[in-house]
């Protein structure tokens, strides 16, 4: 990866102590929410997925899902980042406008759901770039970070954050500093750091992997999320933030909503994609309950000031 320079966020000496937070955590160690928003016939590479040229024609579930989770973020007086596919909001600008109200951070998906690694560079920026205006014109704020499709940033293109600077972000969300499927960066820093390629830089905060034996692994979204008893999941929670580092949490409407339709697909990708639905919603209450969490923007503005820029080469 051609990038000129890595600066890692890493955490000035603490000059008081800080107030506890919730279950005895401490108000520094911090966790993010997110929803990725998009339809349950959204999941990346899978031939019986449809194209987006008949979207529009697919039943959708989106619109309830996703006000359903607006509720329970309400219920538990929270805010987090609604990264929103640029689609999803064209269709229903009023999720849109909704979680603004409720006081959500608003960022972007992309607008069409492609791994960026099947794309080119320019056909990136511009994908990134209009999905970020059209949420900025239906949420009247600036829309500041990012996260792709599949978590596909990957060695394979070396342009991602360049281009992202580019279309406008500040922020990104996409690098998985592990082995999975769409790629994955296993040498990619696990803290959020700062990425400078020539005259454009961007802060990334990497998804969360912790060690678990010989491996590293995510326990905080997704199929990840599903499959794990939640026992292990605050256990790898807590082990994440006694390190000092945040934990970025992610999950999509579909995922509370079991009796969604499903797409035809192996074995093994249904058992991934499908695995546990029933106790996503169960796992989500428990995660707002035990652990503080926030929108990026929040860890920007807040947390951000108790953290340095420590320049490093890569």
């Amino acid at each position: 990866m051609s990038i000129t320079e890595v600066q890692l966020l890493t955490r000035k000496p603490a000059q008081s102590v800080a107030a506890p937070g919730p279950r005895g955590h401490s108000a520094r160690a911090r966790c993010v929410f997110s929803v990725d928003v998009e339809d349950w016939f959204h999941i990346l590479d899978v031939p019986s997925a449809p194209p987006i040229s008949v979207w529009d024609r697919m039943p959708s579930r989106v619109e309830a899902n996703f006000y359903r989770l607006l509720d329970l973020f309400s219920m538990k007086k929270v805010q987090v980042t609604c990264f929103f596919l640029g689609w999803v909001a064209e269709k229903f600008p009023h999720l849109v406008t909704e979680a603004v109200e409720r006081g959500h951070e608003i960022g972007s998906h992309g607008y069409s759901h492609r791994l960026v690694y099947q794309m080119a560079a320019r056909e990136f920026r511009e994908d990134a770039r209009y999905s970020r205006l059209l949420l900025e014109d239906l949420s009247g704020s600036a829309v500041l970070g990012y996260r792709s499709a599949g978590f596909s940033m990957t060695d394979a293109t070396p342009w991602f954050f360049r281009e992202l600077a580019e279309a406008g972000y500040v922020y990104d969300s996409s690098v998985f500093p592990a082995r999975r499927g769409h790629g994955g960066m296993p040498a990619a820093p696990r803290v959020p750091h700062t990425v400078a390629q020539g005259n454009h830089s961007i802060v990334e905060f990497p998804m969360t992997v912790t060690d678990f034996g010989a491996e590293d692994m995510c326990f905080f979204g997704g199929g990840y999320l599903r499959l794990s008893p939640y026992w292990l999941i605050r256990r790898m929670t807590r082990q994440v933030l006694d390190s000092g580092r945040p934990v970025v949490f992610y999950i999509h409407p579909r995922e509370i909503d079991p009796d969604h339709p499903r797409l035809r697909m192996s074995f093994s990708r249904r058992f991934k994609s499908y695995v546990n639905l029933r106790w996503t919603e169960e796992k989500l209450l428990r995660i707002l309950e035990d652990f503080p969490v926030s929108p990026f923007r929040d860890f920007l503005s807040t947390d951000g000031r108790s953290w340095e820029l420590d320049a490093t080469t890569a």
